[in-house]
């Protein structure tokens, strides 16, 4: 059976996370907690709106109400990337050698692992950046699409466009694909290759979660009373097929979900503070938390797979050990 070690902390868990198999809880006042030998914490922000893990999971990126972005390494280290005057840095992504970037009004910044800073200024506000997974580039979300950029190289940015506010974006991992969040009840999604459009639609809700399985053969989503995973290994992603429907709980909404480093399995956190894990090939469920105080709203596995990290929107953490 698996096995619960609570954190309870005070306020919202903007991101629950392992740096090099530490488990870490950033809260949105600004603290970040972790156990490491005991319970520790730093106070890294005056208000934390984001956070990102880094590509080799040595760094914990944070963005603050404060104007900075800076980093939490595993021993509980803060180091500075960037500071924005009188601006909130609500959106930061992590890339390939060591590159960060952050948005900010309608700027978006990348910082090289030289300290060297690319900005790139957009009509309507940064509403998320992503990296792509190959090569040095990110992604935009804005209003009524998407742009890519390569901050390493100078050239005309790739617009993708579809009507509407984009809240969120995300490459697949073989980089083929585009997906955003949308502030209507939607997914949108863009193949790179000849521009073709993904609609995903349907939700009840907003889509707050998205995550990648371990092959990137599937994206699981929040935003239903499941999760709602969407097939992506056919030549055209999800177009014309069905999704997967895991963790159906009647009128209890999945708030986040974690796929899975190695298998196609799925965690599902709800509005409750339910957690399951749902297996895609069978949709098997297996129950790893009870219900809690407030929705589940971060959720990240270790390495191994063997432990969950999650937080909720009332502060009520902790570490599920699926070994028991």
């Amino acid at each position: 059976m698996p096995t619960v070690a609570p954190l309870d902390l005070d306020g919202h868990c903007v991101a629950a996370a392992f740096l090099g198999g530490v488990p870490f809880f950033a809260l949105a006042a600004g603290t970040v907690h972790r156990l490491d030998h005991g319970h520790k914490a730093e106070t890294v922000h005056d208000g934390l709106l984001c956070a990102a893990l880094d590509a080799a999971g040595s760094r914990l990126i944070t963005g603050g109400e404060d104007g900075r972005v800076r980093a939490v390494r595993r021993d509980g280290t803060v180091d500075d990337l960037g500071a924005v005057e009188r601006k909130w840095v609500t959106s930061v992504a992590a890339g390939p050698q060591g590159a960060v970037a952050w948005g900010t009004g309608r700027t978006a910044t990348v910082r090289f692992a030289d300290g060297r800073l690319k900005t790139f200024d957009h009509p309507r506000t940064v509403e998320g950046v992503a990296f792509s997974p190959k090569g040095m580039r990110i992604g935009v979300a804005r209003y009524n699409g998407a742009t890519l950029h390569f901050p390493a190289a100078d050239g005309k940015p790739v617009e993708l466009e579809w009507a509407g506010a984009h809240t969120g974006i995300t490459f697949s991992p073989d980089a083929a694909y585009v997906v955003t969040t949308m502030q209507e009840n939607a997914l949108h999604g863009w193949k790179l290759v000849d521009g073709k459009h993904m609609k995903m639609t349907g939700y009840p809700a907003k889509v707050k979660s998205l995550s990648w399985s371990a092959k990137g053969r599937w994206l699981a989503s929040s935003g239903a009373p499941a999760a709602i995973v969407w097939p992506f290994h056919g030549k055209d992603g999800p177009m014309g097929k069905a999704p997967l429907e895991l963790g159906t709980r009647g009128n209890t909404m999945v708030t986040a979900v974690a796929c899975h480093p190695v298998e196609e399995i799925a965690a599902i956190g709800y509005d409750d503070g339910m957690i399951l894990a749902a297996r895609f090939a069978d949709q098997k469920e297996v129950l790893l938390r009870r219900p809690g105080r407030g929705a589940i709203t971060s959720m990240m596995w270790d390495e191994e797979g063997r432990r969950l990290a999650f937080g909720s929107a009332e502060g009520d953490c902790g570490v599920v050990d699926i070994a028991g």
